[in-house]
């Protein structure tokens, strides 16, 4: 069967038999991993390679690995990297040393996932937080103006590409000025157009070619659509994402069983088709819900088909690199830094 155009996720560290039943007949384009999925480098291989045999060899397995509060695979068996706002410390101080440390970070989590088979990965940040924003984003961005986060993000998704793995750029158009927590309840932003133009779209911009597939923000923009989040806006993603950002990649929403979104999560997955989404990501691991999704979500094709199979395809082998030299340097550049690498 052709893949359907969502992303799952799955409820442990091993397939169950519904599970496989589920993945052969609804056939999600990819599989998402979370901390509850991953054991030890050995089951985590596995599990990948379990689901690679049921939906084909090159079949996307993506992951949120950010560093800081955000990463799925830590110690003892992998690094801790430190959160993203270290990068910007770093940068504030010194351009260049902030951004290569940013692409040595980047480098150095690709080769962690491309050893287990991770593909993918829910990186980088463009968020410009706000003073008094909720902390769902927080210490997680790389800085607090667009020039910056933008130029930091640009140096970890060109470190994922490097290594093996493709980035996702998160979350368009902007998450850094919502005073919600989107995992919880919607997020309204009032700002006007142009200081979002100024700020919190401005940062993407510059990212719009850089990474292969997008991430949307389950966040109302009251000067654009007074009602829908970007993820289910015709006018978010037509006049924002493709229109001011330029954002041509595939575009996947945010999980869709988060809090900000209302609904049965078959209406939820066909307003975010409908305003333009291409991919849909679920990612509770809930098989009712996943049976929803599978059954909510038609064939890819068409342009998201086209966005996607290119997307796919930019990943390339992994550059060659000293790790145990590059580790050293990272070691070095971040020493000090609050969150900084361990292991």
């Amino acid at each position: 069967m052709a893949d359907r155009a969502f992303i799952t996720g799955l409820r442990g560290t091993a397939i169950t038999a519904e599970e496989r039943a589920f993945l052969r007949d609804a056939s999600p384009v990819g599989l998402i991993l979370f901390k509850r999925n991953i054991a030890n480098p050995h089951q985590l291989k596995e599990l990948i390679e379990d689901f690679r045999a049921i939906r084909g060899p090159e079949a996307p397995v993506f992951i949120d690995q950010e560093g800081g509060r955000v990463q799925r695979m830590g110690p003892p068996y992998w690094p801790a990297y430190p959160a993203g706002a270290v990068y910007g410390e770093l940068y504030r101080r010194e351009p260049a040393r902030g951004l290569r440390a940013a692409w040595l970070g980047a480098r150095l989590m690709a080769a962690d996932l491309t050893a287990v088979g991770i593909t993918v990965d829910c990186l980088p940040l463009a968020d410009v937080p706000i003073a008094g924003a909720d902390q769902v984003i927080g210490d997680r961005a790389y800085g607090d103006t667009a020039q910056q986060v933008a130029a930091i993000a640009g140096a970890v998704a060109a470190g994922l590409k490097a290594g093996g793995v493709l980035p996702v750029v998160k979350h368009l158009p902007g998450h850094g000025r919502a005073t919600a927590d989107s995992h919880r309840q919607l997020p309204v932003v009032t700002a006007d157009r142009a200081t979002l133009e100024a700020t919190d779209f401005a940062a993407f911009v510059p990212l719009a070619g850089a990474a292969p597939f997008g991430m949307t923000a389950h966040v109302v923009f009251t000067a654009l659509d007074p009602a829908l989040p970007a993820t289910t806006s015709t006018v978010m993603i037509r006049q924002v994402i493709r229109g001011f950002i330029g954002f041509s990649g595939a575009l996947m929403t945010d999980d869709v069983s988060m809090g900000a979104l209302s609904g049965p999560i078959a209406e939820r997955v066909r307003r975010s088709l409908a305003a333009g989404c291409d991919l849909i990501l679920h990612c509770n691991g809930e098989l009712t819900e996943m049976q929803e999704v599978g059954a909510s979500c038609p064939e890819l094709g068409g342009a998201a088909m086209e966005r996607t199979a290119r997307a796919l395809a930019s990943r390339r082998p992994p550059e060659a690199i000293d790790l145990a030299a590059a580790r050293a340097e990272f070691m070095q550049l971040v020493s000090g830094r609050a969150g900084a690498a361990t292991g």
